[in-house]
């Protein structure tokens, strides 16, 4: 308090700088447009059929210009953007369109007649020739001339600057470093918030595959006055290396430092694209209803492949980042969201009723996509439209909506233009709403999502939602609230719906919400928008909040069901829809979150845990392989999880197989096999082996260690993904 005193000029000023901070934020519009667009500069877009059109097309088109579809039909836009970056990949970028360019000095090189089309030199061939070039880490010295890669940069760069027009459309210079190691994908996109301050050149995956390296380039050119921003994407198809837990990309345990470089760059994750959506999974969200959204899960280029889900999607890392912070003092993930396309073919298919695929001559006619061909591991049945990325802006510009992206007050939808708004605070009425200008009343005495709330004792936060549906589409089911929260080394979730439409209630047993039924005609590929709601807000405060406790909300806003564009493409066939994939779609829109952080003094109150560090100063001892053996193979442990109080029953068979029988006397939910000794996020069994002094179980392909230590007389057990605590104890082991 004395400062203060010291420094009533420096406050005075504080005080006009947030009000005039807020005065702007309640002014804030929403402006949609399109973070991830791949042309013919792309290698694979111009293998794959896409050799014409370029940049310049691009903005063209998301401008709301009439552009050629690689298959040469043409192809527009209904509702223009608002703003787009073109990130074609930064390895090997414009040469081989350069290289089948008679006009183009790298026509002329020697080595463009191994890029040039041809009979015997087919566009897969030459793909090969590259592709191996990068996984090997041995770049191809003519391609990487720094004169060459900086000519086809500025050129970009140009490109850019010619088509943004501040106030009206907002163009980016930007471009994807595209990681892949071992097939798992680790790409991310790179926006500059000013182009006259790009470098000579982007830094690319052929001088470091390690997101740590590309960091390292941002910070230098950050230093040198050049604002920029990273945005990952398809976590889904990562392997489970997006979002670690344990140690980074080199091998190094994660700490502070890393955490902090990781947020200062990479403020944003993709959550939908044409591969796929990175919310979660049904098998680390069971009690998800809605979990089952595009999952797509694969290895780029292995056919019939199978990523880890673990470590591959944002809700389990903005779980495990709340944890992270609770135990060891760091959050590498309070990122926000965005929706994008990746779509190869210069032009973006954002609507299931007008889709023309993502991937040139690969899926462009509604027969190819309905083959359910197979290509580089993808399965063109199970791809989608384009998501959008959604900013909350003062106005249409490169610095106002990169601005949008840093503080992370942007959201993703699936492709629809659902307009949604969250707020978080502690003092929100329950008739704001009532007012016209509510958006002021939330800004003033609250944050926007992509916030932390500030901290206040005894006190319930509540948050303020809104949306209103796109005017093109589908009405409105309903909004959603996701909460993640940890406790003593677990992670939980739950949702809570807090709006919806119609006089549904939620079930007095289970809580959940009717779903609000279908109008659509799957054969005819039709809908009616006779359900639904054209606008959904409440006011919801948390009925389960725990001071002590780190947390985060989201909001999802949930379209009624309309048809999905395979049939759509079905019925212009006049065949049924494939059965492989959901007849149905219910688009969405999910917020970025708004994380809660205990105070100290109400960490202190809360109950402590029982750690592995507290254990073994006690003298407690880890059981060896022999002793595990002897004490479970072949016998029922009785086990109960000392944060949640629940007791089960595990059976470790003789023959390597283990089953949860039994929890709290009946058999256990979902949700409730996620938090026992053994997860099993497929189910109730699942192989197991002890080796190394540890109980392993795999699931979906990711390890889980348990360690069993003898203290005293008791048996505690400690789970590998738990950050140290050890929260099992063995009651009992019955032969």
């Amino acid at each position: 308090m004395r400062r203060i005193n010291r420094n009533t000029f420096l406050l005075s000023s504080a005080i006009f700088i947030a009000a005039t901070t807020s005065a702007l934020a309640q002014e804030r519009h929403a402006y949609f447009g399109q973070t991830h667009q791949h042309t013919s500069w792309s290698l694979d877009a111009y293998i794959i059929g896409n050799t014409v059109t370029g940049p310049e097309e691009a903005y063209q088109y998301s401008m709301g210009h009439t552009i050629k579809h690689p298959a040469g039909f043409d192809v527009k836009i209904k509702t223009p953007l608002d703003f787009q970056g073109v990130t074609d990949h930064s390895e090997y970028v414009g040469v081989v369109r350069l290289a089948n360019d008679p006009t183009s000095p790298v026509s002329k090189l020697p080595i463009a007649a191994k890029l040039k089309v041809t009979k015997d030199n087919p566009a897969t061939k030459i793909f090969s020739f590259l592709a191996d070039s990068i996984a090997s880490g041995k770049p191809l010295s003519e391609l990487v001339n720094p004169e060459l890669t900086g000519s086809i940069w500025k050129e970009n760069v140009a490109i850019a600057d010619k088509y943004n027009k501040p106030g009206q459309f907002t163009a980016f210079c930007s471009y994807e470093w595209t990681s892949m190691p071992s097939n798992q994908n680790m790409h991310r996109n790179v926006f500059f918030k000013d182009c006259a301050k790009v470098p000579p050149a982007p830094f690319s995956a052929l001088e470091s595959d390690h997101p740590e390296d590309l960091w390292t380039w941002m910070d230098g050119q950050r230093k040198a006055g050049n604002e920029v921003l990273a945005i990952s994407h398809n976590a889904n198809l990562s392997n489970g290396i997006m979002f670690p837990a344990d140690v980074d990309s080199k091998g190094n345990p994660l700490d502070a430092a890393w955490a902090q470089q990781r947020m200062t760059n990479e403020p944003l994750t993709e959550l939908k694209q044409a591969k796929g959506a990175s919310e979660t999974h049904p098998d680390l969200s069971p009690n998800d209803e809605f979990a089952n959204f595009e999952i797509m899960n694969y290895l780029i280029g292995i056919d019939n492949s199978t990523a880890k889900i673990h470590g591959s999607y944002a809700r389990e890392a903005y779980e495990n980042g709340l944890a992270l912070q609770a135990t060891r003092g760091y959050n590498p993930y309070k990122f926000g969201v965005v929706g994008a396309g990746d779509s190869h073919n210069t032009v973006t298919a954002y609507s299931q009723s007008n889709f023309f695929g993502d991937h040139g001559l690969v899926d462009a006619t509604p027969a190819a996509r309905l083959a359910g061909t197979v290509a580089s591991g993808m399965n063109v049945l199970q791809t989608g439209t384009s998501g959008l990325t959604v900013v909350w802006a003062e106005q249409n510009t490169r610095d106002s909506i990169f601005n949008a992206m840093q503080r992370k007050e942007v959201y993703a939808t699936s492709g629809v233009r659902i307009q949604a708004r969250m707020f978080g605070g502690w003092d929100y009425d329950r008739g704001v709403l009532a007012n016209a200008d509510w958006a002021k009343t939330a800004y003033t005495s609250g944050v926007p999502m992509g916030g932390d709330l500030p901290a206040a004792d005894d006190k319930v936060p509540s948050f303020i939602v809104s949306a209103v549906k796109d005017p093109d589409d589908g009405n409105l089911d309903r909004i959603q609230i996701v909460k993640g929260w940890t406790k003593q080394g677990q992670i939980f979730e739950k949702i809570f719906d807090v709006a919806w439409a119609g006089n549904r209630q939620p079930d007095p047993v289970t809580g959940k919400l009717p779903p609000i039924g279908s109008t659509v005609d799957i054969t005819k590929a039709t809908y009616t928008n006779d359900i639904g709601a054209v606008e959904l807000k409440a006011v919801w405060a948390d009925p389960e909040f725990d001071p002590s406790l780190h947390a985060f909300y989201y909001s999802r806003v949930l379209q009624i069901p309309t048809p999905r564009w395979s049939t759509y493409d079905a019925a212009k066939l006049g065949i049924l829809p494939p059965s492989s994939v959901a007849a149905t779609v219910q688009e969405r829109a999910w917020t970025s979150p708004i994380w809660y952080t205990p105070t100290p003094a109400a960490v202190a109150k809360a109950e402590r845990g029982l750690t592995v560090e507290d254990l073994t100063k006690a003298g407690a001892v880890a059981l060896t392989d022999d002793e595990l053996k002897k004490l479970v193979v072949g016998k029922t442990a009785k086990v109960r999880n000392r944060v949640t109080d629940k007791s089960f029953d595990v059976l470790f068979g003789e023959h390597g197989q283990r089953v949860i029988t039994e929890l709290n006397g009946g058999a256990p939910s979902a949700d409730d096999v996620l938090q026992i000794m053994h997860p099993s996020t497929s189910g109730s069994t699942a192989d197991y082996a002890i080796k190394n002094g540890h109980i392993i179980t795999t699931i979906d392909g990711s390890p889980f260690e348990l360690t069993v230590y003898k203290s005293g007389d008791k048996y505690v057990a400690s789970r590998s993904n738990e950050f140290g605590y050890a929260n099992y104890e063995i009651q009992a082991v019955i032969q």
